[in-house]
Protein backbone atom coordinates (compact mmCIF):
# COMPACT_ATOMS: atom_id res chain seq x y z
CA UNK A 1 0.00 0.00 0.00
CA UNK A 2 0.81 3.39 -0.43
CA UNK A 3 2.27 5.80 2.51
CA UNK A 4 -0.51 7.66 2.04
CA UNK A 5 -3.45 5.85 3.35
CA UNK A 6 -6.64 5.86 1.89
CA UNK A 7 -10.30 5.22 3.43
CA UNK A 8 -13.15 3.72 1.76
CA UNK A 9 -15.13 6.72 3.13
CA UNK A 10 -15.38 9.80 1.47
CA UNK A 11 -13.30 12.67 2.44
CA UNK A 12 -14.60 16.23 2.59
CA UNK A 13 -11.73 18.21 1.51
CA UNK A 14 -13.30 21.51 1.19
CA UNK A 15 -14.80 21.16 4.49
CA UNK A 16 -10.85 20.76 5.54
CA UNK A 17 -9.34 23.43 3.56
CA UNK A 18 -12.05 25.91 4.98
CA UNK A 19 -10.97 24.44 8.58
CA UNK A 20 -7.27 25.14 7.76
CA UNK A 21 -7.49 28.58 6.36
CA UNK A 22 -9.47 29.64 9.74
CA UNK A 23 -6.47 27.93 11.29
CA UNK A 24 -3.84 29.74 9.48
CA UNK A 25 -5.70 33.09 9.66
CA UNK A 26 -5.95 32.77 14.22
CA UNK A 27 -2.92 33.56 15.81
CA UNK A 28 -0.36 35.60 13.85
CA UNK A 29 1.93 33.34 11.66
CA UNK A 30 3.78 36.16 10.74
CA UNK A 31 5.39 36.35 13.73
CA UNK A 32 6.50 32.90 13.82
CA UNK A 33 7.25 32.94 9.96
CA UNK A 34 9.64 35.37 10.34
CA UNK A 35 11.80 33.40 12.46
CA UNK A 36 12.19 31.45 9.91
CA UNK A 37 13.46 33.13 7.61
CA UNK A 38 17.12 31.53 7.32
CA UNK A 39 15.45 28.47 5.52
CA UNK A 40 14.22 30.53 2.36
CA UNK A 41 17.70 32.02 2.13
CA UNK A 42 19.72 28.57 2.17
CA UNK A 43 16.36 26.91 0.09
CA UNK A 44 17.17 29.77 -2.73
CA UNK A 45 21.30 29.10 -2.61
CA UNK A 46 20.14 25.19 -2.90
CA UNK A 47 18.00 25.92 -6.30
CA UNK A 48 21.26 28.39 -7.24
CA UNK A 49 18.54 30.95 -8.56
CA UNK A 50 19.82 33.48 -11.21
CA UNK A 51 18.67 36.96 -12.26
CA UNK A 52 16.13 37.58 -13.79
CA UNK A 53 14.26 33.83 -13.30
CA UNK A 54 10.40 33.94 -12.66
CA UNK A 55 9.98 32.61 -9.63
CA UNK A 56 6.05 31.40 -7.59
CA UNK A 57 6.13 31.15 -4.10
CA UNK A 58 3.29 28.80 -3.07
CA UNK A 59 1.54 29.14 0.29
CA UNK A 60 3.68 31.93 0.83
CA UNK A 61 3.03 32.75 4.50
CA UNK A 62 4.90 36.54 5.11
CA UNK A 63 7.35 35.91 2.78
CA UNK A 64 10.31 34.23 3.00
CA UNK A 65 11.08 32.43 -0.24
CA UNK A 66 9.60 35.29 -1.79
CA UNK A 67 11.81 37.78 -0.26
CA UNK A 68 14.88 35.60 -0.41
CA UNK A 69 14.41 35.19 -4.18
CA UNK A 70 14.14 39.13 -4.84
CA UNK A 71 16.79 39.66 -3.02
CA UNK A 72 18.33 37.79 -5.92
CA UNK A 73 17.00 39.62 -8.54
CA UNK A 74 13.87 37.34 -9.41
CA UNK A 75 10.81 38.15 -10.83
CA UNK A 76 9.13 36.98 -7.62
CA UNK A 77 4.90 36.30 -7.41
CA UNK A 78 4.28 35.06 -4.18
CA UNK A 79 0.92 33.84 -3.24
CA UNK A 80 -1.64 32.15 -0.29
CA UNK A 81 -5.02 31.76 0.41
CA UNK A 82 -4.64 33.62 3.56
CA UNK A 83 -5.07 37.39 2.98
CA UNK A 84 -3.91 38.63 5.92
CA UNK A 85 -0.23 36.78 5.52
CA UNK A 86 0.07 38.27 1.97
CA UNK A 87 -0.66 41.82 3.41
CA UNK A 88 2.65 41.22 5.75
CA UNK A 89 4.57 39.96 3.22
CA UNK A 90 4.16 42.80 1.13
CA UNK A 91 4.52 45.18 4.01
CA UNK A 92 7.96 43.52 4.62
CA UNK A 93 8.74 43.80 0.96
CA UNK A 94 8.29 47.42 1.27
CA UNK A 95 10.36 48.12 4.17
CA UNK A 96 13.35 46.48 2.08
CA UNK A 97 12.43 47.74 -0.90
CA UNK A 98 12.09 45.29 -2.80
CA UNK A 99 9.38 44.85 -5.41
CA UNK A 100 7.30 41.45 -5.65
CA UNK A 101 3.97 40.57 -6.86
CA UNK A 102 1.45 39.33 -4.79
CA UNK A 103 -1.41 37.23 -5.64
CA UNK A 104 -4.14 35.60 -3.62
CA UNK A 105 -4.02 31.67 -4.98
CA UNK A 106 -5.29 28.12 -3.71
CA UNK A 107 -1.94 26.32 -3.73
CA UNK A 108 -4.17 23.38 -5.52
CA UNK A 109 -6.36 26.21 -8.31
CA UNK A 110 -3.17 27.76 -8.97
CA UNK A 111 -4.16 30.96 -11.82
CA UNK A 112 -1.11 30.91 -13.71
CA UNK A 113 -0.47 29.09 -17.17
CA UNK A 114 1.26 25.93 -17.52
CA UNK A 115 5.02 26.46 -17.46
CA UNK A 116 4.70 29.72 -16.38
CA UNK A 117 7.91 29.77 -14.09
CA UNK A 118 10.93 28.45 -13.92
CA UNK A 119 11.16 28.38 -10.15
CA UNK A 120 8.38 26.66 -8.15
CA UNK A 121 8.80 27.34 -4.29
CA UNK A 122 6.93 26.37 -1.05
CA UNK A 123 8.43 26.43 2.32
CA UNK A 124 6.36 25.07 5.07
CA UNK A 125 3.64 25.68 3.15
CA UNK A 126 2.12 23.28 0.21
CA UNK A 127 2.59 20.75 3.03
CA UNK A 128 -0.49 21.57 4.37
CA UNK A 129 -3.07 21.29 1.66
CA UNK A 130 -5.40 18.60 1.74
CA UNK A 131 -5.61 17.09 -1.68
CA UNK A 132 -1.77 16.15 -1.78
CA UNK A 133 -1.81 14.91 -5.50
CA UNK A 134 -3.80 18.12 -6.21
CA UNK A 135 -1.11 20.48 -5.08
CA UNK A 136 1.87 18.51 -6.35
CA UNK A 137 0.40 18.26 -9.82
CA UNK A 138 -0.02 22.03 -9.92
CA UNK A 139 2.88 22.73 -8.56
CA UNK A 140 4.61 20.70 -11.60
CA UNK A 141 2.27 22.17 -14.09
CA UNK A 142 3.10 25.85 -13.53
CA UNK A 143 7.11 24.73 -13.73
CA UNK A 144 8.36 24.98 -17.23
CA UNK A 145 10.68 21.54 -18.39
CA UNK A 146 13.79 21.50 -16.67
CA UNK A 147 12.64 24.27 -14.00
CA UNK A 148 12.85 23.53 -10.79
CA UNK A 149 10.69 23.28 -7.74
CA UNK A 150 12.11 23.66 -4.33
CA UNK A 151 10.46 23.23 -1.18
CA UNK A 152 10.96 22.78 3.15
CA UNK A 153 8.99 20.06 4.78
CA UNK A 154 8.73 19.09 7.85
CA UNK A 155 9.78 15.36 8.86
CA UNK A 156 7.43 12.74 10.60
CA UNK A 157 10.66 12.47 13.44
CA UNK A 158 11.98 16.01 13.66
CA UNK A 159 10.60 18.15 16.59
CA UNK A 160 7.74 19.89 14.71
CA UNK A 161 6.93 16.21 13.29
CA UNK A 162 6.31 15.07 17.02
CA UNK A 163 5.09 18.23 17.87
CA UNK A 164 1.81 17.55 15.29
CA UNK A 165 1.85 13.86 16.49
CA UNK A 166 1.21 15.09 19.77
CA UNK A 167 -1.59 17.36 18.56
CA UNK A 168 -3.24 14.28 17.04
CA UNK A 169 -3.42 12.04 20.17
CA UNK A 170 -6.08 14.79 21.64
CA UNK A 171 -7.29 16.34 18.76
CA UNK A 172 -7.34 13.11 15.39
CA UNK A 173 -7.82 14.13 11.88
CA UNK A 174 -10.57 13.43 9.95
CA UNK A 175 -10.77 9.94 8.66
CA UNK A 176 -9.01 9.50 5.33
CA UNK A 177 -6.89 12.35 5.28
CA UNK A 178 -3.29 12.48 4.39
CA UNK A 179 -0.63 13.97 7.13
CA UNK A 180 1.24 16.54 6.04
CA UNK A 181 4.27 15.24 7.59
CA UNK A 182 4.57 12.66 4.77
CA UNK A 183 5.88 15.59 2.33
CA UNK A 184 8.67 14.93 4.78
CA UNK A 185 9.58 11.68 3.47
CA UNK A 186 11.53 10.43 0.15
CA UNK A 187 9.22 8.03 -0.35
CA UNK A 188 5.76 10.21 -0.47
CA UNK A 189 8.03 12.55 -2.52
CA UNK A 190 8.88 10.12 -5.02
CA UNK A 191 5.17 8.75 -5.34
CA UNK A 192 4.49 12.79 -5.81
CA UNK A 193 6.83 13.96 -8.42
CA UNK A 194 8.29 10.67 -10.17
CA UNK A 195 6.51 10.36 -13.07
CA UNK A 196 7.15 14.36 -13.42
CA UNK A 197 11.02 14.84 -12.31
CA UNK A 198 14.04 13.87 -13.70
CA UNK A 199 15.89 14.45 -10.35
CA UNK A 200 14.38 15.12 -7.22
CA UNK A 201 17.50 15.84 -4.17
CA UNK A 202 15.87 15.55 -0.59
CA UNK A 203 18.59 16.81 2.39
CA UNK A 204 18.02 17.05 5.39
CA UNK A 205 18.85 19.86 7.34
CA UNK A 206 18.20 21.32 10.88
CA UNK A 207 16.01 24.84 11.89
CA UNK A 208 17.72 25.83 15.17
CA UNK A 209 14.35 27.01 17.45
CA UNK A 210 16.02 29.63 19.77
CA UNK A 211 13.87 30.68 22.62
CA UNK A 212 13.85 32.20 26.04
CA UNK A 213 12.66 29.11 27.60
CA UNK A 214 10.10 25.94 27.02
CA UNK A 215 7.52 28.28 28.48
CA UNK A 216 8.51 31.37 26.61
CA UNK A 217 8.27 28.34 23.12
CA UNK A 218 4.78 27.34 24.32
CA UNK A 219 3.40 30.76 25.32
CA UNK A 220 4.80 32.06 21.79
CA UNK A 221 3.00 28.95 19.50
CA UNK A 222 -0.07 28.85 21.67
CA UNK A 223 -0.98 32.53 20.94
CA UNK A 224 0.58 32.88 17.34
CA UNK A 225 0.78 29.80 15.40
CA UNK A 226 -2.72 29.19 13.79
CA UNK A 227 -2.56 24.85 14.39
CA UNK A 228 -1.45 25.43 17.98
CA UNK A 229 -3.85 28.29 18.50
CA UNK A 230 -6.58 26.12 17.13
CA UNK A 231 -5.39 23.08 19.02
CA UNK A 232 -5.38 24.49 22.59
CA UNK A 233 -8.81 26.15 21.93
CA UNK A 234 -10.31 23.10 21.48
CA UNK A 235 -9.09 21.21 24.81
CA UNK A 236 -10.96 21.72 27.79
CA UNK A 237 -8.30 22.61 30.68
CA UNK A 238 -7.41 19.03 31.60
CA UNK A 239 -6.53 18.19 28.13
CA UNK A 240 -4.73 21.50 27.65
CA UNK A 241 -2.30 20.86 30.78
CA UNK A 242 -1.36 17.32 29.26
CA UNK A 243 -0.50 18.75 25.79
CA UNK A 244 1.25 21.69 27.01
CA UNK A 245 2.87 18.39 29.55
CA UNK A 246 3.80 16.25 26.32
CA UNK A 247 5.49 19.34 24.70
CA UNK A 248 7.90 20.14 27.81
CA UNK A 249 8.78 16.52 27.49
CA UNK A 250 9.73 17.20 23.55
CA UNK A 251 11.55 20.19 23.76
CA UNK A 252 13.63 18.48 26.83
CA UNK A 253 14.44 15.26 24.63
CA UNK A 254 15.29 17.70 21.87
CA UNK A 255 17.26 20.44 23.83
CA UNK A 256 20.94 20.81 22.79
CA UNK A 257 21.34 23.00 26.26
CA UNK A 258 21.45 22.80 30.34
CA UNK A 259 21.22 26.89 30.94
CA UNK A 260 17.28 27.05 31.05
CA UNK A 261 17.22 28.53 27.65
CA UNK A 262 15.59 26.52 24.41
CA UNK A 263 17.84 25.48 21.62
CA UNK A 264 16.23 22.57 19.90
CA UNK A 265 17.52 21.40 16.11
CA UNK A 266 13.87 20.82 13.67
CA UNK A 267 14.11 18.65 11.14
CA UNK A 268 12.95 19.23 7.61
CA UNK A 269 13.95 18.38 4.14
CA UNK A 270 15.52 20.60 1.79
CA UNK A 271 14.00 19.55 -1.34
CA UNK A 272 15.02 20.30 -5.23
CA UNK A 273 13.12 18.81 -7.60
CA UNK A 274 14.14 18.92 -11.30
CA UNK A 275 11.12 19.21 -14.06
CA UNK A 276 11.33 16.53 -16.80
Amino acid sequence: MSIAQTSSHPVDLAAIKAHQRGAWSSGDYALIGSTLQIVGEQLCEALDLRAGQRVLDVAAGNGNASLAAARRWCDVTATDYVPALLARARARATANGLTLAFQEADAERLPFDDARFDIVTSTFGVMFTPDQEKAAAELARVCRPSGKIGLANWTPQGFIGKIFKAIGRYLPPPAGTQSPLLWGTQERLTELFGDRAASIQAVPRDFIFRYRSAAHFIDVFRAYYGPMVKAFAALDDGTREALTADIENLISQFNRTKDGTMVVPGEYLEVVVVRK
